[in-house]
C-alpha cells in the first residue's frame, strides 16, 4: 500500500470551469476536517449541489494523505450497489473492475485505511445504504464523506449543513 489517492482533479471549481468559492469558512473547515478524522461518517447536506460538491472534494483533497490508501471520490450516477460498485472499479488504483461481485469490492475494501467520497448521496437506493452499513461494520478504516440534500442513511454519523 502507498499513500495512492483514488480521486481525479479535486480543486474547486464550478460548472463553467472558473474557479469556485467554498461554502465553508476556515474555522469550519478544519471542523470538517477533524469531523472526518475522527469519526467514521459525515454528510454534508444543503438544497445546492454544487456547493456541497466543492466542498466535499476540497476535504478529500486536504485529508486524503491522512490515509494510508488515500481517498476514492465517486460521482454516483445510479443508484444501487452495483453502480456504486461499478463507480468505485472504475477508479484509477481500484483492483476490481465493473462488473464485479459486490462481495469482492467489500472484501478488498474491508482492509483498506480510506476515505469514500459520495457526490450526490440522495441516488443511493435502501439496498446501496445497507450494503454501506454492512462496509462500515466489517472494515474499521474506511470513514465516509457524502454529499447529499439529506444526511447519509447509514448509522450514526455526523451532518455539516450548509
Amino acid at each position: 500500500m502507498g499513500g495512492i489517492v483514488m480521486m481525479g482533479d479535486s480543486r474547486p471549481a464550478r460548472s463553467d470551469g472558473a474557479a469556485g468559492t467554498l461554502p465553508a469558512t476556515s474555522t469550519e473547515l478544519s471542523v470538517l476536517l477533524t469531523a472526518v478524522r475522527r469519526g467514521r461518517v459525515l454528510t454534508v447536506t444543503g438544497r445546492f449541489r454544487e456547493p456541497r460538491a466543492l466542498l466535499v472534494r476540497d476535504i478529500a483533497r486536504r485529508i486524503s494523505s491522512n490515509f494510508c490508501d488515500g481517498a476514492a471520490v465517486v460521482s454516483l450516477q445510479g443508484g444501487g450497489v452495483r453502480d456504486l460498485v461499478a463507480a468505485l472499479g472504475r477508479l484509477p488504483g481500484m483492483p476490481f473492475l465493473p462488473p464485479c461481485g459486490t462481495a469482492d469490492a467489500a472484501s478488498w475494501l474491508a482492509e483498506r485505511d480510506m476515505l469514500l467520497v459520495l457526490d450526490d448521496s440522495d441516488r443511493l437506493s435502501p439496498e446501496a445504504l445497507a450494503w454501506l452499513r454492512r462496509l462500515l461494520a466489517a472494515a474499521p478504516g474506511v470513514r465516509i464523506l457524502a454529499a447529499g440534500r439529506h444526511p447519509l442513511a447509514v448509522g450514526q454519523g455526523r451532518v455539516h449543513r450548509l
